[in-house]
């Protein structure tokens, strides 16, 4: 045991060396020379190891993803001519690599309209195609989701270390705000062909990656850590959201399944069932999360139309994993100021899809002021932020 711990020590300290002379740019050939030993034998465990280190390691975002990219550009074809055995058919990362295939014939049919958009090629039906074809490709933005809220938890639950799924959804945040950002472009007159052509290039490099990452880094690994049947069991929080473009799975977890204690709660001022409760919950104009004292997640609700999608994945979850890495430090903020009494309530809005959304943090304490925990609630107020006057009168038709 202590002969493979120290091996695996090894192993990542070479690689921690590697990926500092590629970052700092100071001697990196000679150091990857000196390393190529241990670069030969690198694992997609050492991989998923190596990045959890680096993450823990507090840099910057952008320089530890610009060094990420670099760094796994020297190990790529380690890691591609690696013993790598496919999920069995029809599992659930069966169903993700799958997903994957369609975004690739995707992404290679919108090649042939990018390849013909240039400064005396802008006609109205290319555009029209450009921005269907990335429109379709933003559907993808279902898959991430399903990592973020459904797999990633798992991993979290499962492995020792999973810090590298932060860096993968931050790399997830920037291909959906680059996509965001084309179709914009391709809908302005004139159309910046110079920032058009480098965001494409971006998403694609991105995309491409993240495919390749998941096949023959983290799939691999999590298949010698969670067994079939636990992530065959994903199948149903995933069908929450839904796969993107392959998807034949009809699992959707009805709550109504499960019995619901009938015997009434008294809420001191009134008392009411569990059932009740959940209605009340489940049919307010807003999306509420609640995150206990110890930061975990602990209930959030299921109106008609949630703003933001949850799955039951995350219930138990740490509320940092719930957010990219850039954004953690905005909640850590915000819950230290809670926990120590310092504030009571942080708001937010934002646009989102032609929608005017309202977040509001609320501060939980009990009667003796103890801090129990925040909630999250979410709202789209176009409508509100439009009234005037007063309105007295009912004014429904018959």
């Amino acid at each position: 045991m202590s002969e493979i711990s120290n091996h695996k020590q090894n192993q990542i300290k070479a690689l921690n060396e590697v990926f500092f002379a590629i970052l700092n740019k100071k001697d990196a050939i000679s150091v990857i020379k000196q390393n190529q030993t241990f670069i030969d034998k690198t694992t997609p465990s050492d991989i998923v190891t190596i990045v959890h280190e680096l993450v823990k390691q507090n840099i910057p975002s952008k320089e530890l993803k610009s060094g990420i990219n670099k760094f796994l550009n020297i190990l790529h074809k380690t890691i591609k001519y690696y013993p790598y055995k496919k999920p069995e058919e029809n599992s659930f990362l069966d169903y993700c690599i799958r997903n994957n295939k369609e975004l690739d014939k995707k992404l290679k049919a919108t090649r042939v309209f990018v390849k013909q958009i240039s400064d005396t090629n802008i006609d109205f039906q290319l555009i029209t195609n450009l921005i269907n074809s990335f429109k379709e490709i933003l559907e993808y933005e279902k898959y991430y989701l399903i990592k973020e809220n459904v797999l990633f938890p798992k991993i979290e639950e499962t492995l020792n270390d999973f810090f590298c799924v932060k860096v993968m959804w931050s790399f997830h945040d920037d291909i959906r705000r680059n996509l965001k950002k084309i179709i914009q472009l391709l809908d302005s007159n004139p159309i910046n062909l110079k920032l058009f052509n480098r965001l494409v290039g971006d998403v694609y490099f991105n995309m491409y990656a993240i495919i390749f990452r998941d096949e023959r880094i983290l799939f691999p690994v999590i298949e010698n850590a969670i067994s079939k049947e636990d992530l065959d069991s994903l199948f149903i929080p995933a069908s929450e959201i839904g796969f993107p473009f392959y998807n034949q799975v009809n699992m959707v977890n009805n709550p109504i399944l499960k019995k619901i204690d009938d015997s009434l709660i008294d809420l001191k001022t009134g008392s009411l069932t569990v059932e009740q409760i959940l209605l009340i919950f489940n049919n307010l104009p807003v999306d509420i999360t609640f995150v206990d004292e110890n930061n975990q997640v602990k209930f959030f609700s299921s109106p008609k139309k949630r703003i933001f999608p949850r799955s039951t994945s995350i219930i138990g979850r740490n509320v940092n994993n719930c957010h990219p890495h850039e954004s953690v430090h905005i909640v850590e903020k915000i819950i230290d100021n809670f926990r120590t009494g310092k504030q009571d309530v942080a708001s937010f809005w934002i646009n989102l899809k032609n929608e005017f959304i309202l977040i509001k943090y609320f501060a939980i304490r009990d009667y003796k002021g103890i801090y129990k925990g925040v909630i999250e609630v979410t709202q789209e107020i176009s409508g509100i932020k439009l009234l005037e006057g007063e309105k007295r009168l009912l004014d429904w038709e018959d």
